[in-house]
């Protein structure tokens, strides 16, 4: 990257000269009380203008509404609210807003596999498609530079096995991932969340940089700011209630309040305000100002009166008409799947959670069922071992796939994270977590099978062991599909975890070894058995190993045989293969094996749909 001058980036690029103001009107949310059931107001004729270049503090105490204003004013709530939002006077709709601005949220939803470069730089491709490359690596390089991590850019971002940047330098790159993409309007929840003093000034101080520097509009969820940071910030917008206590200049604070509550000197204003407005521990303690008074001393202020006068002159147009304004995306999201293939193919290789681990963990399986059940014979004392080794192999195989989790919740926090911020859908978060999985699981597939499937001394032909490949393929494609749709309806590591033992216990249960077809209670049995993948891998590897292998009978006597299972090669003291298949109900006819196959398909397929919807019905439900 030595090459990449930050200068080099056009000098408009990042600077906002489109989006001169940002207001809200009225903005007003009511909804019912859990416990009482009674109507509950969480914001109160909310209002407020923002100019191009300043950075607004959004306080208040816990229940204030900070957040609730935050997500309203981003268009990201999930309540009903009233009002309007505004941009250069032109009231905006979500879709538009969303192409204007970014929102980064409390939790730093980033990939511990990648760089800090390569995190900026791949936010970078997914939203601006159509910038030339070396431009785009100039933007990225500038912000990284602007934002102080030139040191810490080829630094991985950090794994629970991989140590790696600090919290604070997170939170800048979070801010830095979503700066990237030229938004306008930048609204962050708690940027100084979990950090300490020092860290949080670093941050803020960096933000208040950008800010000027590129003329945006950010709007910060902030809580108890120490005075170095308080002060970093061009507005303050102090909620209580719901209700707007003060929203003015930073600098105008001490003064406003002299003659509601006077602020100690040499006190920090911010803890002094969020204490003066906080009734959450008491009513009204000695000396405290009521807080109906601090209301009512704001909607008497001239503050107050030079707003609502700027906002009346306002006079909102209709949506739709702001076409002129330059969104913050650039070009086509069909390279979205492409960009997020590459991503995923780096974190694959280098985050050992998402399929390294599962490589020495497979192969180590593989050993242990090779020596375990190793160089089988074919005796009839050997059948139930060969059974029992081929459920053990497909349904363990499928079972462990729940050490794919951990990567795959952190790829969903990411995709909620980046829809939300408009850079592509859940239709290519799927596509390329499907595409980068193949590879991975044939390798696996293979190293299983070739351990394995010699040293236990299966069906000893080349065709015997690619079907049994083919089959065991199957069953990881399908077992990670299965994950891929309980980790998008339960995306928390320990109830995904949870409800996917539960669906391979439920997998193994109906299979048709644990308990035979023929003595399967009929609801299991028609519910789930025919839609149950480790059913259809079983029955193909007992044909595979059945179909065309036959087995010596024990001796009772001195030219007699006792053979366990009853075929038309008993008088020679010996058992078919196929006789063993039908005390399992299971078909040896032509073509049968390939019907599995389309079934092991259409449920790979199915379970993919059904994450994609799950996947989607969550973001709808979010919006």
């Amino acid at each position: 990257m030595a090459d990449i001058d930050p200068e080099s980036v056009p000098s408009d690029f990042f600077t906002n000269t489109s989006v001169q103001s940002f207001s809200w009107h009225d903005l007003t949310v009511n909804v019912k009380d859990r416990k009482s059931k009674l109507p509950l107001t969480i914001l109160d004729s909310c209002n407020g203008k923002v100019k191009a270049g300043q950075l607004v503090a959004l306080m208040g105490p816990s229940g204030s509404g900070k957040t609730t204003l935050l997500n309203v004013l981003a268009m990201r709530s999930k309540v009903q609210w009233g009002g309007q939002v505004c941009v250069n006077s032109n009231s905006i709709t979500k879709v538009s807003l969303r192409g204007l601005s970014r929102y980064v949220e409390q939790e730093d939803a980033l990939i511990g596999s990648l760089t800090v470069r390569e995190t900026v730089d791949f936010s970078a491709r997914l939203a601006l498609h159509g910038v030339r490359k070396e431009v785009r690596l100039a933007l990225v390089q500038s912000l990284i530079k602007s934002l102080g991590l030139q040191k810490q850019q080829d630094t991985f971002i950090g794994t629970p096995i991989r140590k790696g940047i600090s919290g604070g330098q997170k939170r800048r790159v979070s801010v830095a991932s979503q700066l990237v993409t030229s938004p306008k309007v930048l609204f962050l929840d708690e940027p100084t969340s979990g950090l300490d003093s020092a860290a949080s000034y670093e941050v803020m101080k960096m933000i208040s940089e950008v800010t000027k520097r590129h003329n945006l509009i950010v709007i910060a969820a902030i809580h108890q700011p120490s005075t170095t940071t308080f002060e970093l910030f061009d507005k303050l917008l102090l909620l209580s209630h719901g209700k707007t206590c003060y929203f003015g200049p930073i600098e105008q604070v001490v003064p406003y309040f002299e003659h509601v509550a006077p602020i100690p000197r040499q006190t920090n204003p911010a803890e002094f305000l969020l204490d003066l407005v906080n009734t959450d521990f008491t009513d009204m303690p000695s000396g405290k100002v009521d807080l109906e008074k601090i209301h009512d001393y704001w909607t008497k202020s001239e503050m107050h009166h030079s707003l609502q006068l700027m906002l009346v002159n306002e006079k909102p147009n209709e949506a739709g008409s702001l076409d002129h304004i330059q969104s913050s995306s650039h070009g086509s999201q069909l390279a979205a799947p492409m960009v997020l293939l590459h991503r995923n193919f780096i974190k694959s290789y280098r985050d050992l959670l998402a399929y390294g681990t599962r490589v020495a963990m497979y192969t180590g399986l593989a050993i242990l069922m090779g020596t375990v059940w190793l160089r089988l014979d074919y005796t009839q004392s050997s059948i139930q071992p060969f059974i029992n080794a081929l459920f053990f192999g497909g349904a363990f195989m499928s079972f462990m796939a729940v050490a794919y989790v951990p990567s795959l919740i952190e790829d969903i926090w990411t995709f909620n994270k980046e829809y939300a911020n408009g850079l592509y859908g859940p239709l290519s978060f799927m596509v390329s977590n499907f595409l980068i999985g193949i590879p991975w699981l044939l390798l696996i597939t293979l190293i299983f099978s070739v351990i394995t499937y010699w040293l236990s001394n299966f069906h000893q032909t080349a065709e015997g062991f690619w079907i049994w490949v083919l089959f065991l393929f199957l069953d990881l494609l399908a077992a990670e599909s299965l994950v891929m749709l309980l980790s998008a309806i339960f995306p928390i590591f320990v109830v995904a975890l949870a409800a996917i033992a539960f669906a391979n216990g439920l997998w193994m249960s109906v299979g048709g070894f644990l308990v035979p077809l023929g003595k399967l209670n009929v609801f299991w049995k028609y519910v789930f058995h025919y839609i149950d993948y480790q059913a259809y891998v079983f029955q193909a590897m007992m044909v595979n190993q059945f179909k065309n292998t036959v087995y010596s009978c024990d001796l009772s006597g001195e030219s007699s045989y006792y053979c366990m299972y009853k075929s038309d090669l008993e008088s020679q003291g010996k058992i078919r293969g196929t006789a063993i298949l039908e005390a399992y109900k299971y078909s040896s006819e032509d073509g049968k094996t390939w019907h599995w196959f389309g079934i092991m398909l259409a449920i790979i397929v199915g379970y993919r749909l059904l994450g994609f919807l799950a996947l989607w019905a969550r973001i709808r439900g979010s919006r």
